[in-house]
């Protein structure tokens, strides 16, 4: 039987290529990497996500998309970033994953065995998501809104994000945004010094 939990952490397409030297690469984006393994192990369930692109993906430029061909499937720049721990991760998604469909929000991607974040997550009992990764201001913020829709209490690790900021702005305008939808902002810190990682229901 599945051990009941009441928190997970969820980490955000923390790939290769949206890195320093990836193919869409984000401005200290291997800073959320640090911020990530700190987290881990303080958490009773983790998942990773990843974008998960066929070579001719409608986001690409190629196809009138507004991106980079990025996270192609198979290629290096699709995978995990090499400094990340993979020890604590017990579930792996992987979205956008068919040529003519977007998805930026990590709720619309599959395990391997084809089921949801969502189908997971309520299979533990989670009740309450811790969010780094990337970008802010795209699969960030849209995975962010899906889960405060699905009914869950969402936290965003502040400093375990970083922001394409194609407007300087943006990233701060996606914070403020799940802010007012009813996310909670907080440090990599206060997380750890108040133990709000939470725990495994007894």
């Amino acid at each position: 039987m599945k051990q009941s939990v009441d928190s997970a952490l969820v980490l955000v397409d923390i790939q290769n290529d949206f890195c320093p030297g990836g193919a869409l690469a984000v401005a200290e984006g291997d800073k959320t990497v640090d911020v990530a393994n700190r987290l881990m192990p303080h958490f009773p369930l983790v998942v990773s996500t990843q974008d998960w692109h066929p070579v001719n993906h409608v986001s690409f430029k190629e196809r009138g998309g507004p991106w980079p061909p990025h996270c192609v499937q198979g290629t290096p720049g699709a995978e995990l970033h090499p400094a990340l721990n993979r020890t604590p991760i017990a579930h792996y998604f992987f979205k956008a994953s068919s040529a003519d469909k977007d998805a930026y929000s990590e709720f619309e991607g599959r395990d391997e065995a084809g089921h949801s974040l969502n189908e997971v997550l309520r299979g533990y009992g989670v009740t309450k998501l811790y969010v780094a990764g990337l970008a802010t201001d795209y699969c960030v913020r849209a995975t962010v809104l899906d889960g405060v829709s699905l009914g869950y209490q969402v936290y965003v690790c502040t400093d375990g994000v970083r922001a394409v900021n194609v407007d300087p702005r943006d990233g701060e305008k996606a914070l403020n945004e799940m802010s007012k939808a009813g996310v909670r902002l907080v440090t990599s810190a206060e997380i750890l010094e108040s133990g709000l990682a939470g725990s495994a229901a007894s």
